[in-house]
């Protein structure tokens, strides 16, 4: 998000004291002297798009328009559980979905629809925007309270690129977050050969505990041969290819980004659901995509 102010100081008679000035005069100029450079330094445009060795931007949406982007996003309508026996039900109302003073929201509320007693939003650029290998950026402000379980991943344009689907064919969670955790930030992929189900999940988890109260940029960096997860340009995991085959490695396929406020489900909702907490509100800055130079 950027805010462009002309910042320039105050008109003042003169610049410095007379010659004769005393030296706690002096000394009090030089600090008012840094104090304009800062102030300088903090009105001017910030937050430029991270140039990487070996990767040039592919594709952007700083959310500076009125409305989501159709080129890039499509929105996910329906309920269902979603295979996590979740109870929300995506809209693609603005309630639950919108474009705010540079900033992308999405949004659950306790709002019966569809038989569903929450709605929420999922956002996806499935056909639109995809990547195979390169790296992905997302700053973003997370939602708190028991039951909300936000979420920025990705899965296969073909869903069936390996084996019978997922989790055969994968999945690169670049965050998660379950409300009953606050500050708890958890990186994961899913594959045949390492998920929950077997008990053989790959991931970490990360203390933030700011992540519920100030942005973070939260991305990957993803080859050949490794993923890494990085939150603040930090890195905090990392897969590997072992070499072993799809089942370890379905990573050699285009992928697709999502966004999304969970309400409930198996993970989210095992302590039970705080209602009073709601709407949860996730808040993303920009996202930023690059692909690898060569």
């Amino acid at each position: 998000m950027y805010t462009y102010t002309l910042c320039k100081p105050a008109r003042s008679a003169s610049w410095g004291p007379p010659r004769s000035a005393s030296r706690v005069a002096r000394t009090a100029l030089r600090f008012a002297s840094v104090a304009v450079a800062f102030a300088l330094l903090a009105c001017a445009p910030a937050d430029k798009p991270t140039v990487y060795e070996g990767y040039a931007l592919d594709w952007a949406d700083e959310f500076k328009g009125k409305a989501i982007d159709s080129s890039i996003w499509r929105f996910v309508v329906g309920g269902g559980g979603y295979g996590n026996n979740e109870l929300q039900f995506y809209t693609n109302e603005a309630q639950n979905a919108r474009v705010e003073k540079g900033v992308l929201i999405l949004e659950a509320h306790r709002e019966r629809k569809a038989g569903w007693p929450y709605t929420s939003a999922k956002l996806e650029t499935r056909e639109r925007k995809s990547m195979l290998y390169g790296r992905i950026d997302v700053r973003a402000k997370l939602p708190g309270g028991r039951g909300s379980w936000p979420a920025i991943w990705m899965l296969p344009e073909d869903p069936k690129a390996y084996g019978l689907g997922w989790p055969d064919s994968g999945e690169i969670d670049i965050l998660e977050h379950v409300g009953y955790e606050p500050g708890v930030v958890h990186f994961t992929v899913h594959t045949g050969a390492y998920n929950h189900r077997l008990g053989t999940q790959r991931g970490h988890a990360e203390a933030i505990p700011t992540a519920l109260d100030q942005f973070h940029v939260y991305g990957i960096e993803w080859t050949p041969d490794f993923i890494r997860w990085f939150v603040d340009g930090r890195q905090v995991f990392e897969y590997l290819n072992e070499g072993t085959g799809w089942t370890a490695w379905p990573f050699d396929t285009p992928y697709y980004l999502i966004l999304n406020i969970a309400c409930g489900g198996d993970w989210g909702g095992s302590r039970g659901i705080d209602n009073e907490s709601l709407p949860w509100r996730m808040e993303v800055d920009w996202v930023r995509a690059y692909r690898r130079a060569d």
